[in-house]
């Protein structure tokens, strides 16, 4: 494994209390919820005393309202944790790798969502039945897609995967952080445990894998934000429960576990199907290139120093 895949590692000349209660991955995931709290409050106060949170706000301000509730927060919440605990330059969100990995994201979510409703379509289950050209798409871009993308993203691959992989290693990191993302979509309207273990695997389990292989942040969140935007406002289908307002009008017909049932596409046996074939793909190449990472015991084991062996007699 190379160490540098790990983006922070215990300065070797840290005391012990702070190796336990400021470097730890408990102690800075800790550290990160009570920023991400202070935040998040700080962020609600603000957006109140504007009058962006009041009911007779316009759908363009409760958007923008809602982009920076999600996604300021988180990124000033992982901003602080990366300069001021683990002082190092956050190389996963380096601003020069934006463009390039954000774009790649972007259009890597539009592909795989087009084709997970193309196999519907083939399936006799995906049917446009009109289009809306005056869909309300910027405020859906703000809220579900880029609010979401970049917010659930710093927690979940950024704080939980990044993290946990640094102390219980690649395979239990994967999986910590895909059940909770599933876990955190359980309260969405018309979830079932079906629909969160649907998105644990799909999408827990593939974006984990993609920031595992490329180290970036941003491919993970231009991706979210594509396969959001295009299942809600492109295609018109329900994004994890929630309505939507999208430039085509459409229905899905068959049993909820090929349509997703009225929690979307998301909840369909073709998305788990399609998002596990990329989800191999990614395995496959950070198996090839040895990046999995052992838990710290293990890799301490490894870089301890042998014993000088016996003379012979």
């Amino acid at each position: 494994m190379d160490r540098h895949a790990l983006a922070f590692l215990t300065p070797t000349d840290a005391p012990r209390w702070k190796r336990w209660l400021v470097y730890s991955p408990l102690a800075r995931i800790v550290i990160f919820a009570v920023l991400l709290a202070l935040a998040s409050t700080l962020a609600s106060l603000v957006l109140r005393d504007l009058g962006w949170l009041a009911k007779g706000t316009t759908p363009l301000q409760r958007g923008l309202a809602e982009f920076l509730a999600r996604a300021a927060p988180a990124l000033a919440a992982y901003l602080l944790l990366v300069r001021w605990v683990e002082r190092r330059r956050p190389s996963e969100l380096s601003l020069r790798a934006l463009a390039p990995y954000g774009l790649a994201g972007l259009a890597a979510g539009t592909v795989l969502f087009s084709a997970i409703v193309g196999a519907l379509w083939l399936a006799g289950s995906y049917h446009v039945v009109g289009t809306n050209p005056h869909a309300n798409w910027l405020p859906a871009l703000l809220m579900v897609g880029l609010g979401a993308g970049i917010g659930e993203e710093i927690i979940c691959r950024g704080v939980l995967f990044r993290i946990v992989e640094e102390g219980l290693g690649t395979w239990v990191a994967l999986g910590v952080s895909a059940l909770f993302f599933g876990g955190a979509h359980l309260a969405n309207p018309g979830a079932t445990l079906w629909s969160s273990a649907a998105i644990a695997i799909e999408a827990g389990i593939l974006f984990g894998l993609l920031y595992h292989v490329t180290r970036s942040l941003w491919l993970c969140m231009g991706l979210h934000t594509a396969w959001n935007f295009m299942q809600g406002t492109v295609y018109g289908i329900p994004v994890s429960g929630t309505r939507a307002d999208g430039w085509l009008v459409s229905t899905r017909s068959g049993p909820d576990w090929l349509s997703g049932g009225v929690f979307g596409a998301e909840a369909s046996v073709v998305a788990l199907g399609l998002c596990l074939l990329v989800s191999a793909g990614l395995l496959a190449q950070a198996l090839r290139r040895r990046l999995p990472v052992p838990p710290l015991p293990r890799r301490a084991l490894a870089a301890a120093p042998l014993p000088p062996s016996l003379p012979d007699r």
